[in-house]
């Protein structure tokens, strides 16, 4: 296999984002350990920790899973021996029932799980996991640095388009809703996205917005009796599907069912 390369972004003071392969991992550095939000792939897992070692050389304690798909959950099981996972019970029960079709690895779920919100204080510091409803998945946590007024979206907000896991129990309808919520709530001005680069509420917003639209004209078409195959054409063009990719597996036919 081809070396993994990783790069490694300060967001704020004690607080760092590794990119590259799977989803975007945070670090927040305490003086009694590490806190960590999300561990991409199994194989990703050596690469991150020397990502880490070029500013800290203090233990992962606590990592933070924001869903259950294997990009983001997926190293879990080498951190596990010497950290806990902490996940929703939702995301929980996708990785032990084994719920993302396209799974490669053995994925290990979280320990320690919640249902609505829970916190870990670690050297003076702390990191909050709310549940503020479905989206991506039904168990997708946002992770708040309320010192840094900083969040984790986890793939409520990742790349330039929606991929609403409807096996996973996601929701387009639903996906604005939580957006809503969580930007009524937590008080912050920057956000790690899934993926992508970091940016702000402004650049939330703006992704939640484009959610909406996609969603009226899904909606409008159906109300004109559209076929299934025109809508995934519009959906190729105005929003960046790739024909075949799991937005055609996973989203389009729950989208269908779920807007008509």
């Amino acid at each position: 296999m081809s070396a993994i390369h990783l790069k490694v972004n300060k967001v704020k003071d004690d607080l760092y984002e590794i990119e590259g392969d799977g989803g975007n991992v945070a670090v927040y550095v305490t003086s009694e350990g590490l806190i960590l939000v999300d561990d991409k792939y199994d194989r990703d897992h050596d690469a991150i920790v020397a990502q880490i070692k070029t500013f800290s050389s203090a233990p992962v304690k606590y990592i933070f899973s924001t869903h259950y798909h294997e990009d983001h959950s997926g190293g879990n099981g080498k951190f596990l021996p010497t950290a806990e996972v902490i996940s929703t019970a939702n995301a929980r029960a996708g990785i032990v029932n084994r719920v993302q079709s396209n799974r490669v690895g053995d994925v290990q779920p979280a320990r320690i799980v919640f249902t609505q919100e829970t916190s870990v204080f670690l050297g003076g510091k702390e990191v909050r996991a709310r549940y503020f409803g479905r989206g991506h998945t039904n168990g997708d946590a946002i992770i708040y640095f309320p010192a840094l007024r900083t969040i984790h979206t986890g793939d409520m907000m990742a790349g330039a388009t929606p991929l609403i896991d409807y096996p996973g129990g996601g929701s387009i309808v639903e996906w604005t809703r939580t957006l809503d919520a969580a930007m009524k709530d937590l008080d912050f001005d920057t956000v790690i996205p899934g993926h992508g680069p970091v940016t702000n509420k402004a650049g939330l917003a703006t992704y939640r917005n484009n959610i909406e639209k996609e969603r009226n004209q899904v909606s409008e078409m159906l109300r004109q009796g559209q076929s299934a195959e025109a809508i995934g054409k519009m959906l190729i063009a105005d929003y960046k599907w790739a024909d075949k990719d799991l937005h055609f597996m996973w989203s389009l036919p729950g989208m269908l069912k779920e807007l008509k």
